[in-house]
């Protein structure tokens, strides 16, 4: 395939040199259009979830998503680079949370959220496949970490909200409280293979409610 009019042709496949690959999520698709960046994640989020991050490669992602491998290889970079800047897409396109009035029915639908993705055949696969690999990268791991902080910043006004209702005690960490929700969710679904349904969602958030009223979370 043809490079962009903005890129000169290079030799097909040609990955960068050894320790030119730039950090996980720097490398952004800037000059190519929306449409290529949304083929190239969508095509390196089908490889995750039915491969596993194993077999995540930049020439076969090209060849999913139709383009060429040197746009690939020139606009990510490496694999990890790649995974950084899906979880980046992700969380940009995760839905806002949901204000209903009270601490509780917050974290019920940030809970809900959390086990719809987690049950979703494609996202709960995807998934597992990066918190297997961010485990064993540790790039992966930092872009993951990003991911969650984005997540967790979005909900954590719920939590603050509660706070100044006088739901929640003074000094309650938000973040924490977030977090609490979702550790159960997920630690069933990765030691146990179970997938979260409605009412794992609402025992996880009743049960970080309860902590937090009791001043677990309290600084």
């Amino acid at each position: 395939m043809t490079a962009a009019p903005d890129e000169p042709e290079s030799e097909p496949g040609t990955a960068p040199e050894p320790g030119s690959e730039p950090e996980p999520g720097t490398v952004r698709p800037g000059g190519r259009t929306a449409r290529v960046r949304t083929a190239v994640l969508r095509a390196a989020g089908d490889v995750l979830a039915e491969q596993g991050f194993a077999h995540l490669d930049l020439a076969d992602v090209a060849r999913r998503a139709g383009v060429g491998k040197t746009t690939v290889y020139r606009r990510w970079g490496s694999v990890t680079g790649l995974v950084a800047d899906l979880l980046t897409d992700m969380a940009e396109q995760s839905l806002p949370r949901t204000g209903t009035g009270s601490v509780l029915g917050d974290l019920r639908a940030n809970a809900a959220l959390v086990c719809r993705t987690l049950a979703d055949p494609r996202q709960g696969a995807l998934f597992r496949a990066v918190i297997a690999a961010a485990a064993c990268d540790a790039r992966t791991g930092e872009a993951l970490r990003r991911f969650y902080d984005v997540r967790v910043a979005e909900w954590a006004p719920c939590v603050e909200e509660g706070v100044a209702r006088g739901e929640l005690p003074v000094g309650t960490d938000a973040g924490e409280v977030v977090r609490a929700v979702s550790a159960p969710l997920y630690y069933g679904l990765l030691t146990a293979g179970v997938v979260p349904d409605e009412r794992a969602g609402e025992r996880a958030a009743a049960a970080a409610v309860a902590a937090a009223r009791a001043g677990v979370f309290a600084a």
